[in-house]
């Protein structure tokens, strides 16, 4: 135990494999060479916008499993989660692979938390592999939280764009084989370092449609007990990298991080930034979704890290906890984050 709410791992995980699979609007976007599936079919030949998500998050796993080298079998436990109401992307769309399984709900944090889960279970010796996947999808997120795509609703700039897409990761005891079926001879491999689980944070905002300034106060929570926990300062990082602020949170984050001591600005991400083209992609704040840190971590920053560009980051998804009917009930917006530190070797 580190600190107040943080974790360093004694027997640090390493990453073995990682899978990206994104809808077109993505593939389209800045990160598309990075990612291993694109597809042009919304419903990737489903029969809804809910069974569309449960057959991408099964094409994931099987990607991350295939280029392990690993048999299903291999993968003791499974922690995902999405952002569908009893989780039901996840459970209709992992059932058939028979792997035992926790389902986890973080809203849009949802990968930091399965990451997280994932790795205290190999650390702690309860499990040689284990999977962490999450996914999420437009339509299906439009749907829920907000309105059916035939109503044809007008969205504030301050909005994101659900990512269509998700991703998965394989941590494994061992470095043996930590180098999946993408790594080059020469390259670095990646483990999970620590982490440091995220409370909940409610400055009252009410604004649905403002995704970033409900989680920027979580985010900047987080990050400070990271900081403040293992006695570092932000150049510890490379990059500190939040999941879907958005340009609207990624200002807010900052500022409050600032007021806080730690400034941050020279080596902040977000994954809802680098995913889309503003200018381009007409998605107004960025993007946002469990799939949107999910995919740019399988993707573009596990690379990063792989090529030796980076050599430590604190990878932060951000989660605003709010349901249709909390919403329609008035209550505020919480959000909440959680912090995964990754390290290249």
């Amino acid at each position: 135990m580190m600190g107040t709410q943080s974790i360093a791992f004694r027997n640090p995980p390493w990453i073995i494999s990682a899978a990206s699979v994104v809808g077109q609007k993505e593939g389209e976007g800045p990160l598309g060479s990075y990612f291993d599936v694109i597809s042009e079919d919304p419903m990737f030949g489903g029969t809804s916008w809910e069974d569309a998500e449960s057959r991408m998050m099964k094409l994931a796993v099987e990607q991350a499993i295939n280029k392990s080298g690993l048999s299903k079998e291999k993968i003791r436990y499974l922690v995902g989660g999405d952002l569908l109401g009893q989780l039901i992307a996840t459970f209709f769309g992992v059932e058939a692979l028979s792997i035992p399984m926790f389902g986890v709900y973080g809203a849009c944090s949802t990968m930091g938390e399965s990451l997280g889960f994932a790795s205290v279970l190999v650390d702690g010796g309860y499990a040689d592999t284990a999977l962490a996947v999450t996914s999420s999808h437009f339509a299906g997120a439009e749907k829920q939280f907000r309105f059916p795509l035939a109503y044809g609703n007008q969205r504030p700039l301050a909005a994101t764009w659900t990512v269509t897409g998700s991703g998965a990761l394989i941590v494994s005891r061992t470095r043996a084989g930590a180098k999946d079926s993408e790594t080059k001879s020469g390259e670095h491999d990646v483990r999970v370092i620590g982490m440091t689980p995220g409370r909940i944070v409610d400055y009252g905002v009410k604004d649905s449609m403002n995704m970033g300034a409900c989680m920027a106060p979580a985010a900047c929570d987080t990050i400070a007990a990271n900081l403040r926990d293992f006695g570092v300062k932000p150049d510890y990082y490379d990059k500190i990298i939040t999941g879907d602020l958005g340009y609207v949170g990624q200002e807010i984050v900052i500022a409050l991080l600032k007021e806080k001591g730690y400034d941050i600005k020279d080596r902040h991400l977000d994954c809802g930034i680098l995913i889309y083209d503003r200018e381009v992609q007409d998605t107004h704040s960025g993007g946002s979704g469990c799939g949107c840190s999910a995919v740019t971590l399988a993707g573009y920053l596990l690379r990063q890290l792989r090529t030796g560009k980076w050599k430590r980051i604190l990878f932060v998804p951000t989660g605003a906890l709010l349901s249709p009917v909390s919403f329609n009930e008035g209550n505020p917006v919480p959000g909440i984050a959680h912090a995964v530190m990754l390290e290249a070797v």
